[in-house]
């Protein structure tokens, strides 16, 4: 059965941004992964879990109204995997960051993902668009339990780069604070930081930097604790050669890299390389959620 939408605390009523909050768990029962606790505060929800793969692989799709965020907004969003359940979360649609008030209040999304013992987390929202002039702050944490999985990206577009916007132009100030943590058994395992602002061009420019590409993409994948399979690496490696991507093995944690310039491009090349490399950590096919086809 599934629970339908708990309300947390009283959402504010005057203010103008939104302090939005979502707890998600997931449970696996006799009857496949269940959704068991669905709490929000504010417009940042889901409706019910999607199973495209049978009743062991929860889909979730995460619906935020407004479409994006203005000065002052937090969202907090929380996923738990209870032990020996599989879920994957995704976004019916690309986030926003809007151009921020005179204000100068942040704009920030925070996300913490725990995987149980012998739990699977696949999180795959779509692209963030950063408006130009916007202030956002983007943390992402992740902590894994023993024998647990975890597959993660994130694509960021810096400005509207098809309308020749871009993050170093002189008359926009628009700053980014991105950051991943990937906890395994309490451990801090992977730590990604990333601070953007219109003065540091020379890591916007630069051939090791992102040589002024407005669009870039991360996933990561793992642990692997059995190591990874070589032709698979192979197979990743030959995805990303003919593109300015990489791919590389951290510890027991796999990265892809994109730059470019199209937001579509980085989400086609992350997806084909989650085809590859999910059968080998989640020994499951690639199953993409349906509402990306719409």
């Amino acid at each position: 059965m599934n629970h339908p939408v708990q309300p947390l605390l009283s959402a504010q009523a005057d203010a103008p941004y939104w302090n939005a909050q979502l707890q998600l768990t997931t449970r696996q029962t006799e009857r496949g992964t269940r959704l068991v606790q669905c709490e929000h505060n504010g417009p940042l929800y889901v409706q019910k879990p999607f199973y495209p793969e049978g009743p062991d692989c929860a889909h979730l799709y995460l619906l935020h109204p407004p479409g994006g965020m203005v000065s002052g907004d937090f969202l907090t969003i929380n996923v738990s995997a209870g032990e020996n359940s599989h879920v994957l979360v995704t976004t019916p649609g690309a986030g926003r960051v809007y151009r921020a008030r005179a204000d100068g209040l942040l704009q920030q999304q925070k996300v913490q993902l725990t995987v149980d013992n012998n739990a699977a987390l696949e999180w795959m929202p779509l692209e963030t668009i950063l408006f130009p002039s916007s202030r956002a702050q983007l943390e992402t944490e992740v902590h894994l339990g023993e024998n647990s999985r975890y597959i993660g990206w994130d694509i960021v577009s810096l400005g509207l780069p098809a309308n020749g916007s871009r993050l170093d132009d002189l008359d926009q100030h628009t700053t980014l604070k991105q950051g991943l943590r990937i906890y395994y058994k309490q451990r801090l395992l992977l730590n990604e930081r990333l601070s953007l602002h219109p003065g540091n061009s020379e890591l916007l420019n630069a051939a090791a930097g992102f040589r002024g590409m407005p669009v870039h993409g991360l996933l990561v994948a793992g642990p692997f604790t059995q190591g990874f399979c070589e032709q698979a690496l192979e197979k990743l490696q030959e995805l990303c050669a003919d593109q300015l991507a990489g791919v590389s093995l951290n510890g027991q944690f796999l990265s892809v890299r994109y730059l470019g310039t199209c937001s579509e491009q980085a989400r086609l090349l992350l997806m084909e390389a989650w085809a590859i490399i999910r059968p080998q950590l989640m020994q499951r096919p690639a199953c993409a959620p349906r509402i990306w086809a719409t």
